[in-house]
Protein backbone atom coordinates (compact mmCIF):
# COMPACT_ATOMS: atom_id res chain seq x y z
CA UNK A 1 0.00 0.00 0.00
CA UNK A 2 1.44 3.08 -0.92
CA UNK A 3 2.38 5.31 2.09
CA UNK A 4 0.24 8.50 2.84
CA UNK A 5 3.14 11.61 2.19
CA UNK A 6 0.56 14.26 3.53
CA UNK A 7 -0.26 12.20 7.08
CA UNK A 8 0.06 14.84 9.59
CA UNK A 9 1.96 13.99 12.56
CA UNK A 10 0.20 12.08 15.62
CA UNK A 11 1.25 12.29 19.21
CA UNK A 12 4.27 10.16 20.14
CA UNK A 13 5.56 10.42 15.99
CA UNK A 14 9.12 11.69 15.95
CA UNK A 15 8.62 14.96 15.08
CA UNK A 16 9.55 16.13 11.63
CA UNK A 17 12.75 17.19 10.68
CA UNK A 18 13.20 20.42 8.40
CA UNK A 19 15.75 22.85 8.24
CA UNK A 20 14.45 26.65 8.37
CA UNK A 21 15.94 30.60 8.28
CA UNK A 22 14.54 32.23 11.58
CA UNK A 23 15.24 35.28 13.11
CA UNK A 24 18.17 34.04 15.18
CA UNK A 25 19.66 32.38 12.47
CA UNK A 26 19.27 28.61 10.35
CA UNK A 27 17.84 25.88 12.94
CA UNK A 28 18.14 22.20 11.64
CA UNK A 29 15.00 20.66 13.71
CA UNK A 30 14.69 18.93 16.02
CA UNK A 31 18.49 18.22 15.94
CA UNK A 32 19.38 21.69 17.37
CA UNK A 33 17.49 20.89 20.32
CA UNK A 34 18.40 17.43 21.74
CA UNK A 35 18.22 17.52 25.24
CA UNK A 36 15.55 20.10 25.45
CA UNK A 37 11.62 20.41 25.59
CA UNK A 38 10.27 22.72 22.74
CA UNK A 39 7.10 24.37 22.80
CA UNK A 40 6.49 25.11 18.59
CA UNK A 41 3.73 27.47 17.76
CA UNK A 42 2.28 28.78 14.71
CA UNK A 43 0.83 32.49 14.02
CA UNK A 44 -1.38 33.77 11.64
CA UNK A 45 0.81 36.63 10.25
CA UNK A 46 2.84 39.48 11.06
CA UNK A 47 1.34 42.47 12.52
CA UNK A 48 -2.27 40.80 13.57
CA UNK A 49 -3.23 42.11 16.99
CA UNK A 50 -4.26 38.74 18.29
CA UNK A 51 -0.56 36.94 17.68
CA UNK A 52 1.35 40.84 18.86
CA UNK A 53 -0.41 39.96 22.36
CA UNK A 54 0.69 36.26 22.46
CA UNK A 55 4.33 37.12 21.82
CA UNK A 56 4.16 40.07 24.31
CA UNK A 57 3.08 37.17 26.63
CA UNK A 58 5.78 34.56 25.76
CA UNK A 59 8.35 37.01 26.15
CA UNK A 60 6.90 37.97 29.35
CA UNK A 61 7.21 34.21 30.36
CA UNK A 62 10.28 33.20 29.13
CA UNK A 63 12.23 32.82 31.82
CA UNK A 64 9.26 30.27 33.33
CA UNK A 65 9.54 28.13 30.63
CA UNK A 66 13.46 28.68 30.55
CA UNK A 67 13.40 26.93 34.14
CA UNK A 68 11.57 24.09 32.85
CA UNK A 69 14.04 23.43 30.23
CA UNK A 70 11.56 24.61 27.33
CA UNK A 71 12.47 26.17 24.20
CA UNK A 72 10.16 28.50 22.43
CA UNK A 73 10.19 28.34 18.61
CA UNK A 74 7.93 30.35 16.56
CA UNK A 75 6.15 30.31 12.74
CA UNK A 76 4.29 32.46 10.37
CA UNK A 77 3.84 32.07 6.57
CA UNK A 78 5.98 35.71 6.33
CA UNK A 79 9.36 36.44 5.59
CA UNK A 80 12.45 37.21 7.45
CA UNK A 81 11.79 40.99 7.28
CA UNK A 82 8.48 40.88 8.00
CA UNK A 83 9.07 38.91 11.72
CA UNK A 84 12.22 41.23 12.09
CA UNK A 85 10.20 44.43 11.40
CA UNK A 86 6.76 42.97 13.76
CA UNK A 87 9.21 42.24 16.66
CA UNK A 88 10.84 45.90 16.81
CA UNK A 89 7.90 47.01 16.87
CA UNK A 90 6.50 44.22 19.59
CA UNK A 91 8.86 45.76 21.88
CA UNK A 92 8.01 49.18 21.75
CA UNK A 93 4.26 48.56 22.70
CA UNK A 94 3.12 47.88 26.53
CA UNK A 95 0.02 46.22 27.07
CA UNK A 96 -1.77 44.37 29.97
CA UNK A 97 0.65 45.62 32.55
CA UNK A 98 3.89 44.32 29.88
CA UNK A 99 6.35 46.56 28.25
CA UNK A 100 10.02 46.67 27.18
CA UNK A 101 9.16 42.71 26.36
CA UNK A 102 12.09 41.02 24.48
CA UNK A 103 11.62 38.49 21.74
CA UNK A 104 14.65 36.55 21.45
CA UNK A 105 13.16 33.25 20.82
CA UNK A 106 13.28 32.50 16.89
CA UNK A 107 10.55 32.61 14.97
CA UNK A 108 10.70 30.99 11.30
CA UNK A 109 10.23 32.41 7.88
CA UNK A 110 7.92 29.90 6.00
CA UNK A 111 6.96 32.19 2.63
CA UNK A 112 7.38 28.78 0.90
CA UNK A 113 4.93 26.93 3.72
CA UNK A 114 7.22 24.10 3.64
CA UNK A 115 7.43 23.58 7.24
CA UNK A 116 3.80 24.81 8.06
CA UNK A 117 2.69 21.45 5.78
CA UNK A 118 4.66 19.51 7.08
CA UNK A 119 3.01 20.26 10.69
CA UNK A 120 -0.48 21.08 9.05
CA UNK A 121 -0.62 24.46 10.45
CA UNK A 122 -2.60 24.94 7.15
CA UNK A 123 -6.16 24.31 7.27
CA UNK A 124 -7.64 24.93 3.92
CA UNK A 125 -11.13 25.38 5.26
CA UNK A 126 -10.11 28.23 7.34
CA UNK A 127 -7.31 30.04 5.05
CA UNK A 128 -4.89 28.68 2.50
CA UNK A 129 -2.54 31.47 3.22
CA UNK A 130 -2.08 31.93 6.96
CA UNK A 131 -1.36 28.90 9.58
CA UNK A 132 -3.58 28.55 12.45
CA UNK A 133 -2.07 28.72 16.14
CA UNK A 134 -1.00 25.35 16.48
CA UNK A 135 0.76 24.39 19.39
CA UNK A 136 3.58 21.06 19.31
CA UNK A 137 5.13 19.98 22.36
CA UNK A 138 7.83 17.93 22.12
CA UNK A 139 10.33 16.23 24.27
CA UNK A 140 14.06 15.93 24.87
CA UNK A 141 14.06 13.01 22.69
CA UNK A 142 12.34 14.47 19.52
CA UNK A 143 8.89 12.98 20.15
CA UNK A 144 5.75 15.12 19.59
CA UNK A 145 3.88 14.44 22.96
CA UNK A 146 0.63 17.12 22.46
CA UNK A 147 -0.73 19.22 20.19
CA UNK A 148 -3.43 21.79 20.07
CA UNK A 149 -5.54 23.76 17.51
CA UNK A 150 -6.99 27.35 18.20
CA UNK A 151 -9.13 29.06 15.70
CA UNK A 152 -7.56 32.35 14.35
CA UNK A 153 -9.63 34.38 16.38
CA UNK A 154 -8.65 32.93 19.71
CA UNK A 155 -5.58 33.85 21.68
CA UNK A 156 -3.93 31.01 23.13
CA UNK A 157 -3.54 30.53 26.72
CA UNK A 158 0.15 29.82 27.79
CA UNK A 159 -0.26 29.44 31.07
CA UNK A 160 -2.58 26.27 30.02
CA UNK A 161 -0.44 25.32 27.68
CA UNK A 162 2.66 25.48 30.78
CA UNK A 163 0.64 23.98 32.97
CA UNK A 164 0.49 21.00 30.32
CA UNK A 165 4.04 20.81 29.98
CA UNK A 166 4.76 20.41 33.67
CA UNK A 167 1.50 17.57 34.09
CA UNK A 168 3.66 15.70 31.50
CA UNK A 169 7.37 16.82 33.20
CA UNK A 170 5.91 15.44 36.29
CA UNK A 171 4.47 11.83 34.43
CA UNK A 172 7.29 11.13 32.96
CA UNK A 173 9.48 11.72 36.01
CA UNK A 174 7.00 9.77 38.59
CA UNK A 175 5.27 7.46 36.11
CA UNK A 176 1.81 8.76 37.64
CA UNK A 177 -0.89 10.52 35.89
CA UNK A 178 -2.31 14.28 36.42
CA UNK A 179 -5.81 14.44 37.34
CA UNK A 180 -8.31 17.24 35.85
CA UNK A 181 -7.19 20.78 37.11
CA UNK A 182 -4.42 19.36 38.24
CA UNK A 183 -1.58 21.77 39.04
CA UNK A 184 2.34 21.60 40.45
CA UNK A 185 2.00 19.69 44.30
CA UNK A 186 -1.24 18.23 43.60
CA UNK A 187 -2.11 14.73 44.52
CA UNK A 188 -1.19 12.47 41.45
CA UNK A 189 -2.97 9.47 39.83
CA UNK A 190 -1.87 5.87 40.47
CA UNK A 191 -1.84 3.59 37.42
CA UNK A 192 -4.55 1.41 37.29
CA UNK A 193 -4.85 -2.46 38.39
CA UNK A 194 -5.33 -5.14 35.75
CA UNK A 195 -5.95 -7.96 37.71
CA UNK A 196 -8.20 -8.55 40.66
CA UNK A 197 -5.98 -9.34 42.87
CA UNK A 198 -4.06 -5.93 42.52
CA UNK A 199 -7.69 -4.42 42.49
CA UNK A 200 -8.41 -5.68 45.87
CA UNK A 201 -4.78 -4.86 47.45
CA UNK A 202 -5.71 -1.26 45.67
CA UNK A 203 -8.86 -1.16 48.24
CA UNK A 204 -6.53 -2.21 51.41
CA UNK A 205 -3.38 0.14 50.62
CA UNK A 206 -4.56 3.39 52.16
CA UNK A 207 -1.53 5.73 54.36
CA UNK A 208 -0.47 9.10 54.54
CA UNK A 209 0.72 8.64 50.99
CA UNK A 210 -1.34 7.31 49.24
CA UNK A 211 -5.09 6.80 49.19
CA UNK A 212 -8.02 4.85 46.80
CA UNK A 213 -11.16 6.19 45.96
CA UNK A 214 -12.31 2.92 44.85
CA UNK A 215 -10.38 -0.12 42.91
CA UNK A 216 -10.05 1.84 39.53
CA UNK A 217 -9.17 5.73 41.22
CA UNK A 218 -5.98 5.19 43.36
CA UNK A 219 -4.14 8.77 44.10
CA UNK A 220 -0.90 9.86 45.67
CA UNK A 221 0.73 12.36 47.25
CA UNK A 222 3.41 14.61 45.16
CA UNK A 223 6.78 14.59 47.95
CA UNK A 224 8.52 16.25 45.25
Amino acid sequence: MTENLNRLPLIGDKAPAFQALTTNGTVNFPDDYKGNWVLFFSHPSDFTPVCTTEFMTLASMKEEFKQMNVALLGLSVDSLYSHIAWIRKIEELEWNGMKNVKIDFPVIADLNTKVSTLYGMLQPNVSSTQAVRAVFVIDPEGIIRSIIYYPLTTGRNFQEIKRMIQALQKSDATHNSTPANWQPGDDLIVSTPVTVSAAEACMACSNEDEYALDWFLRFRKDKA
